[in-house]
């Protein structure tokens, strides 16, 4: 099979597929992985992205963070899919949560990069099948205050039940 033959209907979504299905990979990525499935390149990573640096300026105590996050997972102009991230890894520990966000965003850049190569070659990629069946938020939405109390799981420290 030549490289042209491989590059033609290219799917784009074969990493994350595979990301979902790898069992050493631990519960949160393979699910933020599955959300991923179908998004549109940039779009996903940008979003990725957006969620990542927020939750990374909170766990440094800067208070545009927790006003961004706010303005995410209340945007009623976005689509369902940044809070679908943030809410499969929320409650998992700050460190992990960062820690599997920048595996999902590198994961996208890199998806991002071929999806790019791809069309500078006019080349074709198989059609990309949106997971979600309207453009806009679907039920209630997150409150916007970013004066909100952060939870056990944004600190270091194990909370131990006795």
């Amino acid at each position: 099979m030549s490289m042209s033959n491989f590059l033609d209907r290219f799917d784009l979504d074969i990493t994350l597929r595979d990301a979902a299905l790898d069992p050493d990979n631990r519960p949160t990525r393979r699910m933020i992985a599955n959300a991923a499935i179908g998004m549109d390149a940039l779009d996903a990573y940008y979003a990725v992205r957006e969620i990542r640096e927020a939750a990374q300026w909170i766990h440094e105590g800067l208070a545009q963070g927790k006003r961004k996050l706010a303005s995410l997972l209340s945007n009623p102009q976005a689509d369902d899919f940044q809070r679908t991230i943030y809410f499969c890894l929320a409650g998992r520990g700050v460190v992990e949560m960062l820690d599997d966000l920048a595996w999902l965003e590198d994961l996208l850049e890199r998806r991002g990069r071929v999806a790019g190569q791809i069309h500078r070659e006019k080349r074709t990629i198989l059609p990309l099948t949106n997971p979600y069946v309207a453009a806009e938020p679907d039920g209630p939405l997150v409150e916007s205050r970013a004066d909100f109390v952060q939870g056990a799981s944004w600190w270091a420290e194990p909370v131990v039940k006795s």
